[in-house]
């Protein structure tokens, strides 16, 4: 049985997360340095958090509940607005990779683009993120023990998993929203990215009430996905050419029975 929750839960916490590296990433090599990257920096904002985190217990009454509660919840936020900071520190970076690929390209235009970038990033942050956030808890799965026997829900484990698998997604979603931002100069944006990021971590803090986080979280999750794919340029017209299978018709092919062979003399 711990076998089964253990993996039942990683394929849920990431499969997406998987799927969409095997698909769009692992098969371009500057993809992959993106995306190793890009994990880097989120790892250097961890540390940050957790030497502001250890200061400040340490500083701290450890017998106050209260303000060991209230520590937690700073700490929390002080991780958000460090991991926003690291990706626009990523951002900044990559412009200027961007900007030497363009110098070095023999057409002069650079082999990634901005968005593809922020994609990438995105995905790395969300990745590395979930790990961090559940590796702990799919390690306690495989037992031994019995979740909920002592009166607590047993559904710990697979809400974990899901809450972990809308983190890796909206990260996704929130690297392309924030780069687009970035490169636009639509602070509102970059805003409501933070602000949207600060809730869904806070949000966290009313489990194990599951219904009250969960919901809420995947509506964030939701919204988010919609406004990255018409940043990154989708459109309802894509959409539905991509559910009908309709592959756009391309004006520039040659119709082969218009080819004429010299004549032979």
């Amino acid at each position: 049985m711990g076998a089964a929750v253990f993996f039942g839960c990683t394929f849920i916490a990431f499969g997406p997360a998987l799927a969409l590296c095997l698909l769009t990433v692992a098969g371009d090599p500057l993809r992959v340095i993106i995306l190793v990257a890009g994990a880097f920096f989120w790892l250097v904002s961890l540390l940050l958090a957790s030497l502001v985190w250890f200061v400040s217990v340490h500083l701290s009454d450890r017998e106050d509940e209260r303000m060991q509660h209230g520590l937690l919840m700073f700490g929390a936020a002080v991780s958000v607005l460090l991991q926003e900071a690291s990706r626009f520190a990523y951002f900044k970076l990559l412009k200027k990779a961007d900007e030497g690929l363009v110098t070095i390209s023999e057409d002069g235009q650079s082999p990634i683009s901005i968005k593809q970038m922020a994609y990438v990033s995105g995905l790395s942050f969300g990745i590395v993120s979930g790990v961090f956030s559940v590796i702990n808890i799919l390690a306690d799965s495989i037992g031994p023990g019995t979740v909920g026997i002592h009166g607590d829900s047993p559904h710990y484990f697979i809400t974990s998993a899901f809450l972990t698998m809308a983190l890796v997604l909206l990260h996704t979603f929130w690297g392309t929203i924030f780069f687009d931002a970035c490169e636009k100069g639509h602070y509102w944006a970059l805003a409501l990215v933070v602000v949207s990021h600060l809730l869904t971590s806070g949000l966290t803090f009313l489990n194990p009430c599951y219904e009250a986080s969960l919901i809420p979280i995947f509506a964030i999750t939701l919204s988010m996905g919609v406004w990255a794919f018409f940043t990154a340029g989708g459109s309802l017209r894509s959409i539905v050419a991509c559910l009908s299978c309709r592959r756009k018709d391309d004006n520039h092919v040659m119709v082969y029975s218009a080819l004429r062979l010299p004549a032979e003399d």
